[in-house]
């Protein structure tokens, strides 16, 4: 495996895929049959920076990016025309993409300038779009020739080259100002942080209507699986690992692996591409500051391992448990196989304009606990998902169940539970009485076992505690149910002073009203079949816990 210059060996590397592309550190050639990778250098490195501590502020292009750069504008096809279209740059905080990002830029208002073209800049939000912006203002401005061919409009976050009108605009995730565009360019930066996809596809819609147009995504790590960042990055490295042919795309992956240790600095530099230049970047010592400190703050550890090492994170920034565990316990489930026996049933049902789940928890012999849970969702809830959170595949495969309209109708969840209750020997269904008292009454009435299960730390201290060792122990039967899965990876718990637990869906990443019902239904099929009581573990001298 190569290395960077700085690291001349590291047996801690599971793979070159895992650390960066070789070509970026070593001397293998790079095509440039047309010279638009040399002219491209040569305009990089004729800007100025006002950072820039190099002699008369010459903008800083070092070697890994210079690679980049012959790469992306150098490996042209026969024609002269673009080869690459798509770049993705996985690339750890402090290592100065975002200047990268705005060299890119401003290469197309120069030697790669189209006449009355479109370049624009993306973000999450208008503040992190701005960065862009001010580092090409920066370059303008440190150069004379510069401050007179193109006009910054600061106040319209535009800057136009007079002469040819081709002008670069920054945007915000506000797609009401992106359909319609046509870009030539288009940088995209900190893809992670998007929680919308509407802005992300109507610029790549807008990409495709113009020949030799290129699209640079820069960004740092993200947490979970369910995002358009994560289906980018899972393409990038099916591309990188040969799993896909694609020379139109180009993935630049830093990143270490997830069993890795976080605090062996040859690891920081491995994957942290400033670290191999002179003067190296980012500080050294600030990471060192930071790991100390880290040791004793776990939100802080995994804050390092996903910006700073680029592990990508599963679930929650704090996450409660390891969803690598979560899998393991899935096995194979059947229902069917398991009607008639004693089960007991959680119910979520805390929003109706969004989810609210079922979950049915069976014992199944040596102490192993079958786990089914349904969601349901109001039509315009799924609708209206469009971060690439994919509630329409998971509605198809049978795990989300819609709801006609833009609430859910408790009617249909009552219909639900009243058909687990044919099927099984329901010893209980548990809900929050201040969320269900309609269907709680209606059930009654009917002499269906319900119990009320108050939301708050005293109820939940037992069941987090059994729902976590059954998942330890790998004695869980969930059968892979993907919604639960990300809801489970979503769980942010609050503990009190004497160590009770219980979710919180203010702090938790996104939705858990699935894992709730998991840890209700589970929790109650445990205490139910060994006779404990909801409060026997609880501490009872806080009176607090009782309260609803």
């Amino acid at each position: 495996m190569t290395t960077t210059p700085s690291v001349a060996s590291d047996a801690n590397a599971k793979s070159a895929f895992a650390s960066y592309p070789a070509w970026l550190f070593d001397d293998s050639p790079i095509p440039d049959p047309h010279g638009k990778g040399e002219r491209a250098v040569a305009f990089l490195k004729a800007l100025k920076h006002p950072k820039s501590k190099a002699p008369g502020r010459a903008f800083q292009l070092d070697r890994w990016q210079e690679r980049i750069i012959r790469k992306v504008y150098g490996d042209t096809k026969p024609d002269g025309t673009r080869r690459i279209k798509t770049v993705f740059a996985l690339i750890p905080r402090g290592n100065r993409k975002t200047t990268l990002g705005a060299a890119l830029a401003m290469l197309h208002l120069g030697p790669e300038r189209i006449p009355g073209s479109q370049v624009v800049s993306a973000a999450v939000d208008r503040d992190q779009a701005r960065i862009a912006l001010e580092e090409m203002k920066g370059i303008i401005e440190a150069h004379p020739k510069l401050e007179v061919a193109f006009q910054v409009q600061d106040t319209k976050n535009r800057i136009t080259h007079r002469k040819s009108s081709a002008f670069y605009r920054a945007m915000s995730a506000d797609a009401a100002t992106a359909h319609g565009r046509t870009p030539v360019f288009a940088l995209v930066d900190e893809l992670h942080a998007w929680k919308k996809r509407d802005l992300w596809d109507a610029i790549k819609t807008g990409l495709v209507k113009t020949p030799g147009s290129l699209l640079v995504v820069t960004t740092t790590a993200g947490v979970g699986h369910e995002n358009i960042a994560y289906e980018t990055y899972k393409y990038a490295k099916a591309v990188a690992t040969g799993q896909i042919a694609d020379d139109a795309f180009l993935p630049i992956i830093f990143e270490a692996d997830p069993d890795e240790d976080w605090r062996d600095e040859a690891v920081w530099h491995r994957v942290n591409p400033g670290l191999s230049c002179n003067p190296p970047y980012p500080d050294v010592d600030g990471l060192r500051q930071m790991v100390r400190e880290a040791e004793h703050r776990p939100a802080d550890r995994e804050m390092i391992r996903q910006l700073h090492l680029n592990v990508w994170l599963d679930g929650a920034a704090n996450p409660e448990w390891s969803l690598d565990v979560w899998d393991e316990n899935a096995g194979e489930l059947d229902l069917a196989a398991l009607e008639g026996r004693p089960a007991w049933i959680g119910v979520d049902l805390a929003k109706r304009i969004d989810l609210a789940a079922v979950g049915l928890a069976i014992p199944a012999g040596d102490g192993r606990i079958a786990l089914h849970v349904q969601t349901f969702c109001p039509e315009g809830a799924i609708r209206r998902r469009t971060d690439g959170v994919p509630y329409p595949l998971w509605r198809d495969q049978g795990w989300l169940t819609e709801c006609p309209g833009d609430t859910i109708d408790t009617a249909v969840i009552e219909n639900y539970i009243r058909g687990l209750t044919e099927r099984f020997q329901v010893e209980e269904v548990a809900f929050d009485r201040w969320h269900a008292q309609d269907i709680m009454k209606s059930l009654e009435e009917d002499g269906l076992p319900v119990a009320e299960f108050p939301q708050n730390i005293g109820t939940f201290a037992r069941p987090v505690i059994d729902f976590e060792a059954t998942m330890f122990d790998r004695k869980f039967i969930h059968g892979g149910n993907p919604l639960l899965r990300w809801a489970v990876g979503n769980v942010v718990l609050y503990a009190d002073a004497s160590g009770n637990r219980r979710p919180v869906k203010e702090r938790s990443i996104d939705k858990i009203d699935p894992a709730v019902a998991a840890i209700i239904a589970s929790g109650r099929a445990i205490q139910g079949a060994s006779g404990r009581s909801s409060y026997e573990d609880a501490d009872l001298s806080d009176l607090s816990l009782f309260a609803v």
